[in-house]
């Protein structure tokens, strides 16, 4: 009988809460730390949705982080000065056409240029950074608009409101992955390129709205991430970006593309928030999690390695 691979994550995620629990005497249970993990998970969230996206079709963004700190720098120049409603919606509504307007530039340097994906936004992530490096001269922009900070720190109904914009993009993302022509497609992409090229589908125009998507995905991770922090800077968030491919190689996404979906990675950044938390309760050093992370996504990609070559 063959196990879904979202059962042995499950199975994971259950194992983890009982070691984390028990080696921090439950306190991992108590309602502070359930509150600041419910704070904290979304942000990874968003990120490793936006970098899943390209990872399935075969490619990758490491532009996302870039794409996120431009959009937040962008929309916190209006709501450090003007806090009323119309200006926020306009510096969101700005913030997400920028956003946009990366992924056409990183889709179109891949799709229409032909370069690598690593390639292509190895580039556009040193170039916003660079932009955001210059317009803020290395600087902290901070004391943005009261309302605007509701993004990033407030509740609805006791829930945490990045966390419901979390759940509702996981939502879209998967309806567009599993119930669209879309999402079938770039399945096929990923898998086969070439064969979806000579099917008749346009891979320019399908390469050109993933890297779109991603970006756009990464630029509202931008926003809540302002509002959480209630400012702006080049370098935040920064070590999100190999957390996000650790997240979807973790969550059953496949580096060489066609493979993976949105529950993986959901139930894989709940994995890496509770390691995350339990570390910091145990009072772990922070360079011990890096060097777990990456012992994680090493046995994960030899793992899936050996079992690709034994079912060939």
């Amino acid at each position: 009988m063959k196990i879904s691979y979202h059962l042995i994550l499950l199975v994971l995620l259950g194992s983890l809460l009982i070691i984390m629990g028990l080696l921090t005497n439950g306190g991992i249970f108590n309602t502070r730390s359930l509150q600041g993990m419910a704070f904290q998970l979304p942000l990874l969230g968003l990120f490793s949705i936006a970098q899943m996206v390209p990872m399935i079709s075969g490619g990758i963004d490491l532009s996302i982080i870039s794409c996120a700190n431009l959009v937040g720098i962008l929309s916190a120049f209006v709501l450090s000065k003007r806090g009323d409603l119309f200006s926020i919606i306009a510096s969101c509504l700005l913030g997400i056409a920028l956003a946009g307007s990366i992924g056409i530039l990183n889709g179109t340097l891949i799709a229409f240029m032909s370069i690598p994906p690593i390639i292509a936004t190895l580039g556009t992530m040193l170039l916003f950074k660079g932009i955001a490096l210059v317009i803020t001269k290395g600087y902290i922009i901070s004391g943005l608009a009261e309302r605007f900070l509701v993004l990033g720190n407030g509740t609805l109904f006791g829930i945490p409101i990045p966390l419901l914009v979390f759940l509702g993009i996981v939502i879209i993302s998967w309806f567009i992955l599993n119930r669209t022509k879309y999402g079938v497609t770039i399945y096929m992409f990923g898998s086969n390129p070439v064969a979806t090229k000579f099917s008749g589908i346009d891979v320019k125009k399908l390469v050109l709205l993933t890297y779109m998507f991603s970006s756009l995905i990464a630029g509202l991770a931008g926003l809540v991430m302002i509002a959480r922090f209630n400012a702006a800077q080049a370098a935040y968030g920064e070590s999100y970006l190999l957390l996000t491919v650790l997240t979807c190689v973790l969550g059953g996404v496949s580096p060489s593309g066609g493979k993976g979906g949105v529950l993986g990675v959901v139930i894989a950044v709940v994995i890496l928030q509770i390691v995350s938390t339990g570390f910091n309760l145990l009072k772990l050093s922070s360079h011990l999690a890096n060097a777990l992370w990456g012992i994680i996504l090493v046995g994960v990609i030899v793992t899936n390695r050996t079992l690709t070559l034994k079912k060939e």
